[in-house]
């Protein structure tokens, strides 16, 4: 049975509908920012998720709302698609090379939101918009989503190619931890709760 979860978000900053499906399917991404799609995109076919996206936002003012409240809707979407997280890997971990860049993420479904975010952006502005904005998506997408995320870019002098294996790192290292274990009997955790 599919892992699946449908938010959507409603303010009187943006309106976003997502669907995700854990165990994959097509991707369709519609944000008003090009690059945003294209890099929720990259996400979703590196970690074989099926996404579907569609928002709208007040790109009058800047991207702040747009990316930040992706970032949520797509955390609560991650959240909701796991449920108990029964039998999932838990654990996920993924270098991803493009071109001169080099990117890492590793994350942790522990239920506990944290952010480590060690990115010195090659350059302010990408897709005509301020890239110190990918953190506040990467922290919304953190606490929603109620995980441990570290996200370190290693290399990278072209500010696309950073951004992107960012993202494609991200995507392996989630598509990783959210896979079920056939060999598990239950909950990844000592505990026996992951929240």
């Amino acid at each position: 049975m599919a892992r699946t979860a449908s938010v959507t978000r409603e303010t009187r900053e943006t309106q976003i509908r997502l669907e995700l499906v854990l165990e994959g399917g097509e991707v369709s991404v519609h944000t008003g920012l090009p690059f945003m799609d294209h890099m929720l995109e990259a996400w979703a076919r590196h970690g074989h998720f099926g996404l579907a996206v569609v928002a709208q936002g007040d790109l009058n003012v800047d991207a702040h709302h747009t990316i930040e409240d992706l970032g949520l809707v797509l955390g609560r979407a991650l959240r909701e698609a796991l449920g108990d997280k029964q039998s999932i890997r838990r654990f996920g971990a993924a270098y991803v090379p493009m071109d001169e860049s080099l990117a890492r993420a590793v994350v942790d479904l522990s239920g506990r939101p944290h952010l480590a975010y060690r990115v010195t952006p090659p350059s302010p502005v990408c897709g005509g918009f301020d890239t110190r904005l990918f953190h506040e998506f990467f922290q919304a997408l953190a606490n929603a989503g109620a995980l441990t995320l570290h996200l370190d870019l290693l290399a990278g002098a072209e500010v696309h190619h950073a951004f992107e294996a960012l993202f494609k790192a991200l995507g392996k290292a989630l598509g990783q931890a959210a896979a079920l274990d056939p060999g598990s009997m239950g909950i990844p955790s000592t505990k026996g709760v992951l929240e």
